[in-house]
């Protein structure tokens, strides 16, 4: 009877544990808290206010529908996702979901998959000032828990990216510093807080941006530390959603010594924003 008593209660504190640490929970409180300052009343955007820009950046932002639109401020998306651990490893897929305001710079990254049969959920949160990554097995063990200023400046080239393909109206922000090479690419530079962090964007001829480039993001390695490489994201596929026609689908690739690896796979289904 002890026994029984005792593994009931084993059970429940396992459960309890699980409930109050669970990622997904913590991400949409995480989404209430960033969301919960009232957004700040925008204009819309005019070709006036895209005229310093360099050439490929302002036929970018026209041909996205943004002009005329208020520039974005908040967005919430849904994808289908595919990560893999190593190059050659099996890709885990799944539903991930992301928050991104740009004013206060919040970012929100939340995925669910399986790894070896184990359920693991993966939470990137991000602000001006910090970040974090949790990775966690079957809803109790932390495989992944990174923080500090590493993190924090490879999350900045995160949501430099983010703006560049899911809020391009935000390319007029006063914190990016342009510098215009040729008719289908530019460079850019992004301040945030303690980081400035730069990219180049590549167009092609339809005036679509189809990739992101960056030497200063930081590759996570098996003992938690981050190792900065070349990063990329070609992506395609441009969609409407909404008022905005945006690129839905492509590719995260880390550039090694050894060769590129494509670490993971993203395809937009649910796109909003104000």
């Amino acid at each position: 009877m002890w026994i029984a008593r005792a593994l009931g209660t084993l059970i429940l504190g396992s459960a309890v544990y699980a409930w109050s640490t669970n990622l997904s929970r913590e991400f949409k409180r995480r989404r209430r808290e960033a969301s919960w300052e009232p957004l700040l009343e925008v204009k819309k955007l005019e070709n006036k206010d895209i005229a310093h820009l360099p050439k490929p950046v302002q036929r970018y932002i026209e041909i996205t529908g943004s002009i005329g639109e208020p520039v974005v401020t908040e967005i919430k998306m849904e994808f289908e996702a595919t990560m893999y651990d190593a190059p050659g490893a099996k890709g885990m897929t799944g539903p991930a979901s992301q928050y991104d305001r740009f004013d206060e710079m919040h970012r929100l990254f939340f995925m669910r998959t399986h790894m070896k049969g184990l359920p693991i959920s993966v939470l990137h949160d991000f602000d001006a000032d910090r970040a974090t990554m949790k990775v966690r097995a079957a809803g109790l063990m932390n495989v992944v828990d990174a923080s500090g200023p590493e993190l924090t400046r490879t999350e900045t080239v995160t949501i430099l990216n983010d703006i560049a393909f899911f809020a391009p109206s935000r390319l007029v922000d006063q914190r990016l510093k342009w510098t215009a090479v040729d008719d289908k690419s530019a460079k850019v530079e992004f301040t945030l807080g303690a980081n400035t962090v730069s990219a180049e964007l590549i167009f092609n001829d339809a005036g679509e941006l189809v990739d992101f480039i960056s030497e200063d993001r930081g590759m996570m390695q098996k003992d938690g530390t981050l190792r900065t490489a070349r990063w990329s994201t070609p992506l395609g596929n441009y969609r409407r959603f909404g008022n905005w026609r945006l690129a839905s689908e492509g590719d995260a690739i880390w550039h090694l010594p050894e060769g590129p690896f494509t670490y993971g796979h993203l395809r937009l289904v649910k796109y909003e924003a104000r």
